[in-house]
């Protein structure tokens, strides 16, 4: 699970930027990131692709009041609400945008570019329908802190026992290069967003971040077919929950409006 996925930055300063927090300028970059280009393919009246500042612009003139994420995984539609062909491209590219306001939804597309050694990633947002109707098994900000705590705790009894929390330079290195990213003071949301929602996010990206360290680690000190299968049930609910931990602190921001609190 990426601790900061693609749809998370869009949504996230997408939303900053059409509740005037940040301008436009500044939301886009904080967008892109690392990536070298994003563009968006598919909005209605646009030939071609355009760029990410004429996209937003044009979603604000065509309705769009705030933007949501889903990050679906097999048999778990997380945040999707259909048709079943976005859904699908969502399901594959494991994230999307869903807009609010107006019935559309962005699903990217990423492709690497350039020589060995010289490779960046250019992204494409593509524009499709999808139905308007309540995003599937989306908890609320409370929902998700309680249900990340008491997963984390169930968990970590079964993951210390078998000792598949990762272990070894790869692991550490991993943990090191995270403390570091948060000691530097990295914006974990944009401007506007509650501070529940930080620290949701920033809980979820921790445990997403465990899940992965174990799951990319072998099997750790699972030696017996029952360790292994022991060791795979405990972390299929955190990662679950973290996921949807994540979803839901990325659309505190446009629950906030609908309950009329903004």
């Amino acid at each position: 699970m990426l601790s900061e996925p693609r749809s998370g930055r869009l949504a996230a300063w997408g939303n900053a930027l059409l509740a005037g927090f940040v301008s436009p300028d500044d939301s886009v970059l904080a967008i892109v990131g690392d990536d070298a280009v994003h563009r968006v393919e598919g909005l209605p009246g646009e030939s071609g692709p355009v760029g990410l500042t004429l996209a937003l612009g044009r979603l604000r003139a065509l309705g769009v009041s705030g933007l949501r994420i889903a990050l679906p995984a097999p048999g778990h539609p997380l945040g999707l609400s259909g048709p079943p062909e976005f859904n699908a491209r969502a399901l594959e590219a494991e994230e999307a945008v869903i807009c609010h306001g107006s019935a559309f939804g962005l699903v990217p597309e990423v492709y690497e570019a350039g020589p060995d050694g010289d490779v960046h990633v250019e992204v494409v947002w593509h524009v499709l329908p999808v139905r308007e109707a309540p995003p599937a098994d989306v908890p609320s900000l409370g929902e998700a802190e309680r249900e990340l705590a008491e997963a984390l705790r169930d968990a970590t009894e079964v993951l210390s026992r078998l000792d598949v929390a990762g272990s070894g330079p790869v692991a550490e290195a991993a943990i090191d290069a995270y403390r570091a990213r948060a000691e530097r003071g990295r914006e974990v949301l944009a401007p506007g967003y509650p501070p529940r929602a930080v620290r949701v996010l920033e809980l979820a990206q921790r445990v997403g971040m465990l899940v992965s360290l174990a799951s990319e680690n072998g099997h750790g000190g699972a030696v017996t077919s029952g360790e292994m299968a022991a060791r795979a049930a405990a972390l299929r609910p955190v990662e679950r929950t973290a996921r949807r931990a994540q979803v839901a602190a990325y659309n505190a921001y446009v629950e906030e409006r609908e309950r009329g609190v903004r």
